[in-house]
Parts: C-alpha cells; sequence; structure tokens
C-alpha cells in the first residue's frame, strides 16, 4: 500500500475520536472566551483614567453604603444563620455556604434599593464609551448625541436621545434572586449552583444595551440569545461572582460593562460583512464631517446626532 493511501486510512481511523473530542474542546474554549471578558473590563477600565470619574462621582458613596449593609448582615444574621447551616454541613461547608447566602441577601437588598436607580445610568456611559474607544462611534449616533469635538471617549458621550438602560430593572429579577437564595442550603453544590442560575439570567441582559442599540426585533434578539446561551452562561456567572465581592461590587458592576462592551466590539469585528479595523473616534470625525460638507475648523460642529444631519 502506497505511503499516501496509508496516511488516508489513518487519517480515517482517527476521525472518529477527533469529532468525538472536537465538541467538548470547543465548548470550553467558548466558555473560557466568554468568562475572560469580565475580566477583561477590569484591566480595560484600570488603564483608562477618563473612566475613573464614572465610577468616583456616584458609585463610590453608593460603595461605602453597602459596606455598610455588609457589615449589619454579617454583625447579626451571619451567626445565626451558620450556627443553623453547621447542623446539616458541619462547621467548615457551613461557613463556605452561610458566605455565599449573606451575600447574595447583600446584594438582593443593594440591587432593590441602588442598582436599578443610580448605577444603570453610568454602566450605560461605560459601555457607550467602550464601543466608541474600540471604533463602534456608527452603533451610538441613533441613540444619543455625540461630541464629536471631545478628548476622549467618555466627554463625547452627550444625553441619550431615546431611552437608554445598560439592563432593565423589575422586581421580577429581584424575586428570583430571593426565591434561588435557598439553594446556599445545600451541601456542595448549593453554592454554584446558585451562582450560575442566576449568573445565567445576568449573562442575558449584559447585551440588552447593544440589542437596543442595533434596533432588533424580539425575533432577532432570541435568536442572539439562544446562538450564544452557552458563552452567557459563563460571561454571566464570572460577573456574578465578582457582583458578591463586598464594597467593590459596584466597581465591578461597571468593569462587567467594559466587559460586555469589548465582547461586543469582537462580534461585530467578525461579523462585519467587509473586513476592515474599526475606525477610531477621530476618523470617525472625519468621516462624518466629510458627509456633512464640513472641512475646516471654522465650520462649527460641536454635537452631532443622526435628526441633525
Amino acid at each position: 500500500m502506497p505511503p499516501t493511501d496509508e496516511v488516508d486510512v489513518e487519517a480515517g481511523r482517527l476521525a472518529p475520536v477527533r469529532r468525538f473530542f472536537s465538541r467538548p474542546v470547543n465548548d470550553v474554549s467558548r466558555a473560557l472566551r466568554a468568562a475572560s471578558f469580565p475580566l477583561r473590563g477590569i484591566w480595560y477600565f484600570l488603564r483608562r483614567p477618563e473612566f475613573y470619574p464614572l465610577f468616583a462621582g456616584r458609585l463610590l458613596p453608593l460603595s461605602i453604603i453597602s459596606f455598610l449593609v455588609y457589615v449589619l448582615l454579617f454583625t447579626f444574621t451571619f451567626p445565626l444563620q451558620l450556627a443553623f447551616l453547621a447542623i446539616f454541613h458541619g462547621w467548615a461547608g457551613a461557613i463556605i455556604n452561610t458566605t455565599i447566602l449573606v451575600l447574595g441577601e447583600g446584594l438582593v437588598i443593594i440591587q432593590a434599593l441602588f442598582e436599578g436607580f443610580f448605577v444603570d445610568e453610568a454602566r450605560v456611559d461605560v459601555f457607550d464609551a467602550t464601543l466608541i474607544d474600540k471604533g463602534y462611534l456608527d452603533l451610538l449616533v441613533r441613540q444619543r448625541v455625540i461630541f464629536l469635538d471631545a478628548p476622549n471617549p467618555v466627554k463625547m458621550l452627550g444625553k441619550p436621545t431615546r431611552r437608554a438602560e445598560y439592563q432593565p430593572w423589575s422586581l421580577v429579577q429581584i424575586a428570583e434572586m430571593i426565591f434561588f437564595l435557598p439553594l446556599n442550603l445545600i451541601p456542595v453544590v448549593g453554592v454554584p449552583a446558585f451562582i450560575m442560575i442566576t449568573g445565567t439570567r445576568l449573562g442575558k441582559l449584559s447585551h440588552h444595551r447593544w440589542f437596543t442599540l442595533k434596533e432588533m426585533t424580539k425575533k432577532e434578539i432570541k435568536r442572539e440569545l439562544n446562538m450564544r446561551h452557552w458563552e452567557y452562561v459563563w460571561f454571566g456567572t464570572v460577573a456574578m461572582v465578582l457582583n458578591l465581592i463586598p464594597i467593590l461590587s459596584f466597581f465591578f458592576l461597571l468593569t462587567s460593562a467594559a466587559g460586555a462592551a469589548l465582547w461586543v466590539a469582537k462580534i461585530q469585528g467578525e461579523t462585519r460583512p467587509v473586513p476592515e479595523p474599526p475606525l477610531t473616534p477621530a476618523e470617525h470625525i472625519a468621516r462624518m464631517r466629510a458627509g456633512m460638507g464640513l472641512t475646516g475648523p471654522q465650520d462649527n460642529m460641536e454635537a452631532y446626532h443622526d435628526s441633525e444631519v
């Protein structure tokens, strides 16, 4: 048998093995990639000082208040819950499960009191500024005023011209969190189950702003969610773990929004009909000026919105 035929035969024998392992390897790769974006968002946010005022101006005081919430919970509810869970888990398991349980209770309180009313606007700004920084200003021009001559993506953001929310706030979301809290009472599997179940919903909501910017229909949104369901599970799981960290949870809400926008930029880059690098803000400005007939500095163009064109 010629050598080439032997190679073909061997390849044919190995094909089922490759097929058997290809799907799990692909699933793990997709999960790791999605799970990395909340962490990438932390590094991205820290490297851009222009983003800092979005946290310091409003969320830093709320972080101090959230610290007080956790102090009260760990002082008055932790000992009683720990004693109860120790009966079923033993002391080692009870400490872990009680800690996650109390952190979850604190998250429910904080979300109910602050997140929907005080945090969402900042997350929208972080998400939008990240898209501008990554060259996707075109996604925003129908949704908010853009100051093209501003020195950085954050200062380019004007007032939204349509309803802008990073993720919709609802009592259903709070009720679901409360409903799944008792999972933490289950030994071993309870904590991971609570984090992954609540994280899955969080992951699906992470691209709500993108769906709005793209003006997707309900059918299109459903298709996107189904296509990336596995990825949303792992993005949301990591984001949920970060949200459970006391004091820093508000900071991680912003960095996870940045991570979600980085993920969107990656998706947009992979689905462009014509391969081209994303435009920088300066290139967007030049293109828009040319399209509007503005050719020099004498042309006054402080802000841009598609309704003005």
